[in-house]
C-alpha cells in the first residue's frame, strides 16, 4: 500500500443560524429520508407502475405505500411496560428503523400451524426468531 486512504465528509449550507452539531444532525436525518424512499422504490415497489393506466397505477403506489406505513404503526403501537421500558424502547426504534424486507422476514412471515378442535382456533409458530416476543406482545395490544 502506497497511500493511506482518507475520507472525509463535508456538510455545505448558507443557514448560519445553525451549529456545526445541528447541521450534521440536520444532513443525516435527510440522509434517513434518501434511505426511506430508496426502501419503497427498491423492496416495497412502491414506485414501481406495472399496470397500463394512470389511476392504476395510483391505486398500486397507494397500497404500497400503505403497506409500508405498517411498519412504522406496529412501532407506534407496540407496548412499553414500565418494568421493561429500556428493553422494549430500543425494540421499538428498532422496528421504526427496520428495513421492509427484514420486517416481512420477522413479523409478516411467520411461519404457523392453524389448529381447529374444541370450538377453539389456535395458531402455532413453527419457527423461532429474535422478535417473536415483540410480535405476540404486539398481537396482545392489538
Amino acid at each position: 500500500m502506497l497511500f493511506s486512504e482518507y475520507r472525509f465528509f463535508f456538510y455545505i449550507t448558507n443557514d448560519w443560524e445553525l451549529t456545526a452539531h445541528q447541521v450534521v444532525a440536520e444532513a443525516r436525518s435527510r440522509c434517513n429520508q434518501e434511505n426511506l424512499i430508496a426502501q419503497l422504490k427498491g423492496q416495497v415497489r412502491a414506485l414501481h407502475a406495472p399496470v397500463n393506466t394512470l389511476v392504476a397505477n395510483w391505486a398500486y403506489m397507494v397500497m404500497a405505500a400503505l403497506a409500508w406505513s405498517i411498519k412504522a404503526w406496529c412501532a407506534l403501537l407496540l407496548p412499553v411496560s414500565q418494568r421493561w421500558a429500556k428493553e422494549h424502547n430500543e425494540q421499538r426504534r428498532r422496528l421504526l428503523t427496520m428495513d421492509f424486507r427484514s420486517f416481512l422476514a420477522v413479523f409478516i412471515e411467520i411461519p404457523c400451524q392453524v389448529v381447529k378442535g374444541a370450538r377453539q382456533v389456535r395458531w402455532r409458530a413453527m419457527a423461532w426468531n429474535p422478535w417473536l416476543g415483540t410480535f405476540f406482545r404486539l398481537a396482545d395490544a392489538l
